[in-house]
């Protein structure tokens, strides 16, 4: 039994919870967000797009399965700061190699248990995520306080480069090899080179500061613009990219982080949410079929279509086309509980984008068929499965 110490978690607006100390003794400080997940607690803690953030989970208990070898969705636990309610006091399943607490206490991931997470969750949902302290070494929730609020903000906070490999890698195709995708790393999962891998792609992840000439230097028959952390408004390098790739008509996908980043390069602005979407049980509506998609999802800030402002209020007109210096954009995913916009299609050039995870490892899958259209767009049909640019980007590549 984990011998632990007593700690305090306080919010910058002066909330305090008291608890237990759970994983490494000390103290941190990052955006306090919840996840709604029931289940994929190790895929959350080993995602680069909770870099600085503090995460409260919201179901009650956490740890049962322990954790192992194979579910990491990078090579470390990047969450600033764990917040759980009864964590389990021993972890169960076959496949576990090591318990939950000793891996955080290892990595140093500085938590909190036993505290009202339903209270905490709520009080986000009403005041919006913000900036939060966990201590298991101060007692003067005054003096903790204080500190929070020196500390930074995710607003303007370009963290991409924080995340992203050091030096480009390759995964391969599984059985007969189809495409090159030149996939650009700003805080990329594991599980996406290992879906496009199951459809016969080849996959070059890149550092998030590589130029057009490294991505071509691939032979990449399309680009991927990979989720990450931070606020899209800083990532003035990957946009610049992104319109570099649209110039060339070179098939463009992009996740979460990605798709924000060719809102921006498409002319589009973003903004932040109040508390952001963060699970395994989001509503969204794809446009193009009327499905609607249980999806995962991790993102704080969002494309801000225009006419509606800075925020999500109003619904999107079907069908509507906004003119671009690449052409016509659309709306092509929606979420059902707030009206955000949640994916964009270029009508004009091969590109498209979704704001949430279709590769999602612990699940859903309800979206894993968008791999499908990406390499129908790189074939040579559109994302909706209509004739598009597709591999026959080569002139535009000599001419750009």
């Amino acid at each position: 039994m984990v011998k632990r110490r007593s700690a305090i978690l306080v919010l910058e607006d002066g909330r305090t919870f008291h608890g237990e100390s759970y994983g490494s003794v000390g103290e941190t400080f990052g955006e306090a967000v919840f996840n709604t997940g029931m289940t994929g607690y190790q895929e959350t803690l080993t995602d680069p797009s909770y870099h600085r953030q503090v995460v409260v989970q919201t179901a009650p208990h956490i740890g049962n399965t322990g954790v192992n070898g194979e579910d990491d969705e990078s090579d470390r636990i990047w969450v600033a700061g764990y917040v759980v309610r009864d964590p389990a006091r021993i972890g169960s399943n076959w496949r576990a190699t090591g318990g939950l607490e000793d891996r955080l206490g290892v990595e140093g991931v500085v938590g909190i248990a036993g505290v009202d997470t339903r209270a905490l969750t709520r009080h986000l949902r009403e005041r919006g995520a913000m900036r939060v302290g966990i201590s298991s070494v101060e007692d003067d929730p005054r003096a903790l306080l204080e500190r929070v609020r020196q500390s930074p903000q995710m607003v303007g906070a370009d963290l991409s480069a924080e995340v992203s490999t050091a030096a480009p890698y390759v995964v391969e195709a599984e059985g007969e090899h189809r495409y090159t995708v030149a996939a650009l790393d700003l805080g990329i999962k594991r599980n996406v080179p290992r879906r496009l891998a199951a459809r016969g792609v080849t996959t070059h992840v890149l550092p998030a500061g590589s130029t057009i000439d490294d991505l071509l230097a691939t032979g990449a028959d399309a680009v991927f613009f990979s989720p990450g952390p931070g606020d899209p408004a800083t990532a003035d390098g990957p946009v610049a990219l992104a319109r570099e790739v649209l110039s060339r008509r070179i098939p463009l996908f992009g996740i979460c982080f990605g798709s924000q980043i060719l809102g921006r390069a498409l002319g589009f602005g973003t903004y932040k949410l109040g508390y952001g979407h963060r699970g395994i049980n989001q509503p969204v509506l794809d446009r193009a079929t009327g499905k609607v998609e249980v999806t995962s999802h991790n993102h704080g800030f969002a494309v801000a279509w225009p006419g509606r402002g800075d925020g999500p209020a109003g619904a999107v007109v079907p069908d509507q086309v906004i003119e671009t210096e690449f052409g016509g954009v659309q709306v092509s995913h929606v979420c059902l509980n707030d009206n955000v916009v949640e994916g964009l299609r270029a009508v004009d050039v091969p590109a498209f984008t979704v704001q949430y995870h279709p590769e999602a490892a612990a699940g859903p899958h309800d979206a894993d068929y968008l791999f499908d259209r990406f390499a129908e767009l790189i074939e040579g049909r559109g994302p909706d499965g209509q004739p598009g640019a597709g591999r026959n980007h080569s002139e535009g590549r000599t001419n750009a």
